[in-house]
C-alpha cells in the first residue's frame, strides 16, 4: 500500500511547495495536500518544454510502448486506486473498478495502437515537377506534428477517465506532447496514485523525466498560470461553463492565443416523436429516470430535458418518471460544491414561471435528490434560463403543443453534446425536418437509447457547438482527439535526412 504525500510531481521528482489544503473525502480521513501555485506551474512547464526537445521526435513505437506501460501501471494499482477513488467521491466500486478503471486503461491503449497505424499523420507528398511551366513545383511534404507542452485540468466527475491520465493527456502524450496536469481537489489522492503509475512508465521506458507534471492545487492561481504561461502551446478541460470560459478567455487574451479546448456541459435533449410517444410512454419514461439519475446525475451527457407533444401519453410518460424518481434515495455528490450548485438550480427552476414540480428534491449536506419539472413548450421558449445545466439528477419535461413547436424548440437550443430522437418505424416523417437542425446543434445525434455513457471508439464525437465546448471542430473522446494536439507542417525541398523520420 502506497502512502500518500499530497506532493507535486516535477520534473521527475516529488516536491512540496506552496500552502497546504485539506482534502474533503465523503468517507476516511482527509489528507493534507500541496496547494501549488505559479511556481510550481512554472518548474513543471519549464520541465516539459526541456523534454519536448526529445519527446517530440521519439518514435510512435516508443510513445506506444510508453502509453501501454502506463496502463500497466495504473492496472497494478487498481486495489487501493479504487479504494481511495470510493472515499474521497463517494462513487461506488463497480463504477471505479469494473468500468472507469478499465476505460481509462483501454483508451490508453487505444491511442498506443492508433499511433503505430499512422494513419491520423495525414502523410501527403506533391512530387518536384522541375520541368512545369510557366514556373516549375518545388518537392513538398506534409504531416501532423505535435504542437509542444498541454495543459491538461482534471474534472470532478470523472477521477480517472477524465483526469489525471484522462482522454487529454493519453491523446497529448500520444501525439508527442508533454503534460502538465493540474489536479482536481475533489480526488488528490486518486490523482496522485495514477501520477506514480505514470511516473513508473517514464522510468520503465527511458522516457524525459519532464514529460507529465502533476501539480496539486485547490486555488484559481494554478490554473490560470497554466493557461497563461508562455510555454504551454494548449490547454484541455472539462468542468463547468463557468470555469471553463473564464479560463478560455485567459487564453484568448493572451500575447500568443493557444488553442483552449473545453468541454463545458451541455443539456443534451431527447426528443420523443409521436409514434414512440403512443407505443412506449410508460416504459421511456422510467428509461429516462435511470438515465438521469445514474451517477447521481453527474455526467456531461445527462439527458437532464425531453421535448414530447402535449397529449395523454405525455402524462403517462411523466407518471412513469416521477414514480422512477420517487424509488432513488438521496445519494453523496462528487463535492460540497457540487451539491450546493445543483441545489441552487433546482431552486431557480422551482421558482421560474410556468414550471410545476413533482418531486420535493430537499436533501442535506453533500447529498442530492433528483427533481422532476414540466413546463410547456410556451413558457420554455420564453425563459432562456430554463435551458441552463443543473448538473445533477434533475430533469425537466417541456411540453409541446405540435410538431411546429418542437421544431421550434429545437431552432433555439444553444450548442450541446449529444441530442437524442427517441423514434419508431412510424416516426420517419416527423424525424426528417428535426436531424438538420439537431445536426447543426450537437456533436453527436443518437437515435433511441440514453446519451449516458461515451463510447471510446475511433467515430465517437465528445463535443458540440458553444457553449457545449469552446471548440466546436474537436472531440474529447475517441482517436480523433490526438488532432487537437497536432498541427500541419509543410517540408518544401527538405533534405531527407532533415525530414522527420515518418516522412522519409
Amino acid at each position: 500500500m502506497t502512502d500518500l504525500t499530497g506532493r507535486h510531481l516535477i520534473d521527475g521528482t516529488w516536491t512540496d511547495g506552496g500552502e497546504t489544503f485539506t482534502s474533503d473525502p465523503v468517507s476516511g480521513d482527509p489528507m493534507t495536500v500541496c496547494n501549488g501555485g505559479k511556481a510550481q506551474i512554472d518548474a513543471a512547464m519549464k520541465a516539459a518544454e526541456a523534454a519536448f526537445a526529445t519527446y517530440g521526435w521519439t518514435s510512435r513505437e516508443d510513445r506506444a510502448l510508453f502509453l501501454e506501460a502506463i496502463a500497466e501501471e495504473i492496472e497494478a494499482r487498481v486495489d487501493q486506486i479504487v479504494e481511495v477513488g470510493m472515499a474521497e467521491t463517494g462513487l461506488p466500486e463497480p463504477r471505479l473498478r469494473s468500468v472507469e478503471l478499465p476505460r481509462t486503461a483501454n483508451q490508453i491503449r487505444l491511442f498506443a495502437n492508433h499511433i503505430r497505424d499512422g494513419d491520423y499523420l495525414d502523410r501527403r507528398h506533391d512530387e518536384a515537377l522541375p520541368d512545369r511551366q510557366p514556373m516549375p513545383r518545388p518537392d513538398l511534404r506534409m504531416m501532423q506534428r505535435p504542437l509542444g507542452p498541454v495543459g491538461v485540468f482534471g474534472a470532478s466527475n470523472f477521477p480517472l477517465a477524465f483526469s489525471t491520465a484522462g482522454g487529454d493527456t493519453a491523446a497529448a502524450l500520444a501525439a508527442g506532447c508533454p503534460v502538465v496536469y493540474k489536479g482536481h481537489p475533489g480526488h488528490p489522492g486518486c490523482g496522485e496514485l495514477v501520477a506514480l503509475a505514470i511516473h513508473a512508465a517514464i522510468e520503465k521506458t527511458g522516457m524525459p523525466k519532464g514529460v507529465f507534471g502533476f501539480v496539486q492545487s485547490n486555488s484559481t492561481e494554478a490554473g490560470e498560470a497554466l493557461v497563461t504561461h508562455p510555454l504551454t502551446r494548449a490547454v484541455g478541460f472539462t468542468g463547468s461553463f463557468r470555469g471553463g470560459k473564464a479560463l478560455f478567455d485567459l487564453a484568448m487574451s493572451r500575447p500568443e492565443p493557444i488553442p483552449f479546448f473545453g468541454e463545458l456541459g451541455a443539456i443534451n435533449p431527447v426528443f420523443v416523436l409521436p409514434a414512440a410517444q403512443s407505443a412506449r410512454a410508460g416504459d421511456l419514461g422510467t428509461a429516462w429516470a435511470g438515465s438521469l439519475t445514474m451517477g447521481v446525475g453527474q455526467f456531461c451527457t445527462n439527458p437532464g430535458v425531453v421535448i414530447l407533444q402535449d397529449d395523454a401519453d405525455a402524462d403517462s410518460f411523466v407518471e412513469a418518471a416521477r414514480s422512477a424518481l420517487s424509488d432513488v434515495q438521496a445519494q453523496p455528490m462528487l463535492t460540497a460544491g457540487t451539491a450546493e450548485g445543483y441545489r441552487k438550480g433546482v431552486s431557480s427552476l422551482s421558482s421560474a414561471k410556468g414550471t410545476q414540480a413533482h418531486l420535493d428534491p430537499s436533501a442535506e449536506g453533500r447529498n442530492a435528490a433528483p427533481a422532476l419539472f414540466e413546463v410547456a413548450g410556451s413558457d420554455w421558449l420564453a425563459d432562456p434560463d430554463l435551458a441552463q445545466e443543473v448538473f445533477g439528477p434533475s430533469g425537466i419535461v417541456v411540453r409541446a403543443s405540435d410538431a411546429e413547436q418542437m421544431l421550434d424548440i429545437a431552432r433555439n437550443l444553444h450548442g450541446q453534446l449529444t441530442a437524442t430522437l427517441q423514434m419508431d418505424e412510424g416516426d420517419t416523417d416527423a424525424a426528417r425536418p428535426l436531424v438538420p437542425v439537431l445536426e447543426r446543434k450537437a456533436g453527436r445525434v443518437l437515435v433511441n437509447g440514453f446519451p449516458t455513457g461515451v463510447e471510446v471508439a475511433g467515430a465517437m464525437v465528445h463535443g458540440g457547438p458553444f457553449p457545449a465546448s469552446t471548440n466546436f471542430g474537436a472531440t474529447s473522446v475517441g482517436t480523433l482527439a490526438i488532432r487537437r494536439f497536432l498541427r500541419p507542417v509543410c517540408y518544401q525541398n527538405m533534405p531527407e535526412a532533415l525530414l522527420p523520420a515518418d516522412l522519409r
